[in-house]
């Protein structure tokens, strides 16, 4: 990697991210069951029913892994709190043994000169919210603020950053219209609730942190670009539904108090009552926006389906051991795009950026990471206000219904052993990094 600190804007950050449920193992101190816990446990939904029980034991190894994250120059660690470690239940009673683990591992990066930046939620309810209908639920605005709370109260002091949601279209569309996240269903009328609440849920934690003080508050959102497989007309309108689903409808829901017509098309009907009124909450001002990005997907029309009526395309040129194309253009597109249609000059990050390979070692990783990282500077150049650049992720851990075959890490697990191994990739952006 050929970049020095100084070929990106002043106060950049870089940094790297991971998440609770992919690394803590959650069978440790006291933490409630999730609805992962139950989705991976019903047969077909995760390779070989892995779950989050002992994952990468980050539980019991965080200063071994703290000094990874020091040792890398990392200047950001952005990782999430368990709602179920905190509060097993979902609400009332909380867990002291899960917040003095978040507890030490602020206080730990404090101490190593990293920065803390806070994610809420990462996917993993609270199964006793679940068996309440989860995010269909009209009270989870409620129930999320409870939570953000109790942990606002004990880390909010110490942090960097905070936000409240990872990744809503995973939390909304993914799992309830597609099926392939928990809660694993594939109901519109659901899949409408979970959205709108989704980022209600997200207002309502703004004002929380808000209300004690707190700043640099943003929302993360995973983004992908999409492009027509053909010019022929219902090509393109399939590949406006695709993107009206997957980005216009979080970005015009946090920025512009909207949502898309395309969406309304199929989600209109099933929304809960009184969805407009909901849009100043939504709206509640932020810092910055986080953007997670992988690749594009190239839309077509198909006409033997219901709304939305669209379908993905092979991709072109090389993959990811996800499968997903390799194309940095698209991140230099988002990043543009974002800034001119939806966030001005407020602050870009790119919260999440990485691939799945398990190549050792990993000169693909690094030639992923150096063609990224030149489209944030071409992204830069052309106006857009990006402020940092995060990979995904620290090290190989659970990757949802992939199980523990798709390695992003920067570091190598032994599963068996729970070794950490650094990668290529890893001296090569702690050489820079710390240059």
């Amino acid at each position: 990697m050929n970049f020095t600190r100084a070929d990106f804007p002043d106060g950049f950050r870089f940094g790297v991210a991971t998440s609770a449920y992919q690394i803590e193992g959650h069978q440790f101190g006291g933490a409630g069951p999730t609805h992962w816990d139950s989705f991976a446990a019903t047969p077909g939904n995760v390779v070989r029913f892995e779950d989050g029980a002992r994952a990468c034991d980050h539980y019991h190894r965080l200063d071994e892994d703290l000094d990874l994250i020091q040792g890398l120059g990392a200047d950001v660690y952005r990782f999430s709190t368990s709602w179920a470690r905190v509060m097993p239940e979902g609400t009332g009673a909380v867990n002291g043994e899960g917040l003095d683990f978040y507890d030490r591992l602020v206080d730990g990066l404090l101490e190593r000169g990293v920065s803390p930046a806070l994610t809420l939620y990462h996917w993993e309810l609270p199964q006793a919210l679940a068996d309440r209908g989860g995010w269909r639920n009209a009270d989870m605005p409620h129930w999320f603020a409870e939570y953000t709370e109790v942990v606002a109260r004990r880390l909010g002091d110490r942090l960097w950053s905070l936000a409240p949601i990872n990744e809503p279209w995973c939390v909304g569309w993914l799992s309830h219209f597609d099926g392939h996240h928990a809660p694993g269903l594939r109901d519109i009328r659901a899949t409408a609730r979970a959205m709108h609440h989704v980022l209600l849920s997200h207002g309502r934690a703004i004002q929380v942190c808000k209300g004690l003080g707190m700043q640099n508050l943003g929302a993360v959102c995973n983004f992908e670009w999409a492009t027509a497989a053909s010019d022929a007309p219902e090509d393109m309108a399939a590949t406006a539904r695709y993107d009206a689903i997957y980005n216009r409808f979080f970005l015009g829901g946090l920025f512009k108090g909207e949502y898309p017509a395309e969406v309304l098309e199929g989600l209109a009907p099933y929304l809960p009552a009184g969805w407009q009124d909901d849009f100043a909450t939504i709206q509640s001002p932020l810092d910055w926006l986080g953007v997670n990005f992988y690749t594009r997907k190239r839309i077509a029309h198909r006409a033997d389906a219901p709304w939305p009526a669209y379908q993905e395309r092979p991709p072109q040129g090389p993959l990811t051991d996800m499968g997903w194309e390799i194309y940095p253009d698209a991140l230099h597109q988002f990043l543009t795009r974002a800034a001119r249609e939806y966030t001005g000059d407020l602050p870009i990050y790119v919260t999440e950026n990485g691939m799945a390979s398990a190549t050792t070692p990993d000169p693909d990783r690094i030639a992923y990471l150096d063609e990224h990282l030149r489209a944030v500077q071409a992204a830069v150049a052309d106006g857009a206000p990006v402020a940092g650049y995060f990979v995904w992720s620290l090290m190989d851990n659970y990757e949802w219904a992939l199980g523990y075959e798709k390695r992003f890490g920067l570091v190598h697990v032994d599963f068996e052993t729970l070794a950490r191994t650094p990668k290529a990739s890893y001296h090569a952006l702690a050489d820079w990094w710390r240059s």
